[in-house]
């Protein structure tokens, strides 16, 4: 059999590239100087007879052949790092590494809840958390850069094809309101009851609170008489406006947990109103599953799935 005509050294070399979108980037993320980086490409284009970048822009711009090797490329580094995260489980548990991934509110809010009594039961493994939208976390699981991931919104239809999908627990948007605003002293509130709050919000480009008003109309809301007075661009930043009486708002509960212990925000109930979106989990069928992954799944998950998730039903308890 003839020698590859490249190495692993030059496959990483060509994806931090592209990644960081400059030779002289991809070598300070490599450690690594600038005419070493550019020296392996130049011997990698001179053994595969093609060339790989476009070098008349400003920046790494990658040919058709460059396009063709990087989609290989993906590949062969993904099926090495499960190769070596194959052989770390012989040590059982006593290291390795474990990646996870969560869309917005879930990876703020509750993956580092259940990060921390996964360290606990096991400290000796690595565990990274990546927070990113459902779509993009989607394809990192698909690629196998992300062991399994917990989501909130809706996956592409090619992705549903090929990923285990679970449903995992129930997500609830709660009304929140200033502790004394004279509503608050009401213990339920009807629809109507809404239409004359003020409202803070995200902005309304955001996918945060597109979703969120998705799910307010699909519960029978009408969201263009609801009064937005004030838009900001995170969920800490609306709930410290809700407690210094700016106005009302639509949160996650496992955003505001903390602060209806503490009684800084009242959460009324709603007459003929309940908002909720359905987190799921999911992990690529096809990839091997790490015995970090798989204690993640059988003895973490489980403790904060909904009662009727499958994965509460094989579990061992509920923190709600």
């Amino acid at each position: 059999m003839a020698d590859l005509p490249f190495t692993l050294d030059q496959l990483r070399i060509l994806k931090a590239i592209v990644h960081e979108g400059s030779f002289k980037k991809a070598a300070d993320t490599l450690y690594v100087t600038q005419p070493a980086v550019s020296l392996q490409i130049q011997n990698l284009e001179k053994q595969l007879e093609v060339a790989l970048f476009d070098r008349g822009g400003r920046k790494a711009q990658l040919t058709e052949a460059g396009e063709l090797l990087l989609n290989y490329c993906e590949r062969i580094l993904s099926q090495c790092h499960e190769a070596c995260r194959a052989v770390e489980d012989l040590n059982n548990l006593k290291g390795g590494s474990l990646v996870v991934g969560a869309s917005q509110t879930t990876g703020t809010y509750l993956m580092p809840r259940m990060i921390g009594l996964f360290r606990q039961k096991f400290p000796e493994v690595s565990v990274q958390l990546q927070i990113h939208s459902t779509r993009r976390t989607g394809w990192s699981v698909a690629n196998g850069q992300i062991d399994l991931a917990i989501i909130g919104g809706e996956l592409p239809t090619d992705l549903n094809e090929v990923l285990d999908v679970v449903p995992y627990a129930s997500d609830e948007l709660a009304l929140v309101l200033p502790v004394k605003h004279q509503l608050a002293k009401l213990p339920e509130l009807t629809k109507e009851d809404l239409y004359r709050l003020s409202f803070v919000s995200l902005d309304a480009q955001s996918t945060t609170r597109k979703m969120v008003d998705q799910l307010l109309v699909s519960s029978g809301l009408d969201i263009q008489r609801l009064r937005i007075e004030m838009e900001l661009n995170s969920l800490e930043a609306i709930k410290n406006a809700v407690q210094s009486g700016l106005g009302a708002a639509f949160l996650p509960v496992v955003s505001i947990e903390r602060e209806l212990v503490a009684g800084t925000v009242y959460k009324p109930a709603i007459a003929d109103l309940q908002v909720k979106r359905q987190l799921k989990l999911i992990s690529h069928p096809a990839r091997y599953c790490s015995k970090a992954a798989e204690a993640f799944k059988e003895e973490i998950l489980p403790v904060f799935a909904s009662p009727d998730s499958p994965l509460r039903q094989r579990g061992t308890g509920f923190i709600s």
